[in-house]
């Protein structure tokens, strides 16, 4: 039986290359589906069609993803197609769209990711956090499903309190919030669920006084090792907000130390005047 997470981004083939999901609220941010959720369902629909072919790449090992339009949480279709496979790499492409339109248009590259991934070079280090039991209190969803930040039901983070200060109201001189993080129930992280969890922590610019939602316009995600069991180590940084964009990059480190995904993005951002 497949966890929470994997029931969430179950999809169910009805074609050559076709699948249907249901976009489920709990992994919603104030009732709309949460981008990193986005890019596992469409890396599953992806892996399931590579496996219905005969190519044995289970895994998704670079994601890009544009958000053409907001999606509902809901019933949505998935369309896959296989531009080239060889023996380490996939390159697919698909899209999920709701009522006839593209809502979310990715391009993917899957393949197989090694039980123990050795590491030649690693250029960034985990930060160093307090013990999770010193940390902040997990932060609260403040909702039912599809009302409030309905993914932080699904998981558990726990920010270093040299972070925090956006939830007081505080405003920083630097973007970065950082802590401990997993999903909820004890479900372990696998390659799917390590693409929702590079986009799941709260938006960086939060800690230099950006307000309400931060949409984000293009994901990419690379998904490096599946990670030991336990907490990640989680950051999120913003490096350049003009213009009303502001681009972020997140790093998860294993307990062991090791990156298992990084991703960047862009996305809008606006400051009260």
């Amino acid at each position: 039986m497949p966890g929470p997470f994997g029931a969430a981004t179950a999809v169910s083939r009805t074609g050559d290359g076709a699948y249907a999901a249901d976009l489920d609220a709990s992994y919603s941010v104030m009732g709309k589906p949460n981008g990193g959720y986005l890019l596992a369902i469409v890396a599953r629909a992806a892996t399931e069609h590579l496996a219905a072919t005969g190519v044995a790449h289970p895994h998704c090992l670079a994601a890009s993803a544009s958000f053409i339009r907001v999606p509902e949480c809901g019933p949505a279709s998935i369309a896959v197609e296989v531009h080239r496979t060889g023996t380490k790499i996939s390159h697919v492409s698909a899209h999920i769209s709701q009522e006839g339109r593209v809502v979310v248009d990715a391009l993917l590259s899957c393949g197989r990711l090694a039980s123990e991934t050795p590491v030649h070079h690693q250029d960034s280090d985990p930060p160093a956090l307090p013990p999770v039991e010193e940390c902040e209190p997990r932060v609260p969803a403040g909702g039912a499903p599809g009302k409030g930040i309905s993914i932080m039901d699904r998981v558990e983070l726990r920010i270093d309190p040299a972070t925090s200060g956006f939830a007081k109201g505080e405003v920083a001189d630097e973007a970065e919030i950082r802590g401990w993080f997993r999903l909820a129930d004890g479900e372990p992280f696998d390659a799917f669920s390590l693409l929702f969890a590079s986009d799941a922590l709260p938006p960086a610019t939060f800690q230099i006084g950006s307000s309400g939602w931060v949409p984000t316009i293009q994901l990419s995600t690379y998904v490096r090792a599946l990670p030991a069991a336990g907490w990640l180590t989680a950051r999120v940084r913003a490096r350049t907000v003009a213009g009303g964009l502001v681009d972020e990059m997140c790093e998860l480190w294993d307990v062991d130390g090791r990156v298992v995904a990084q991703a960047v993005q862009l996305a809008m951002v606006r400051f009260e005047r």
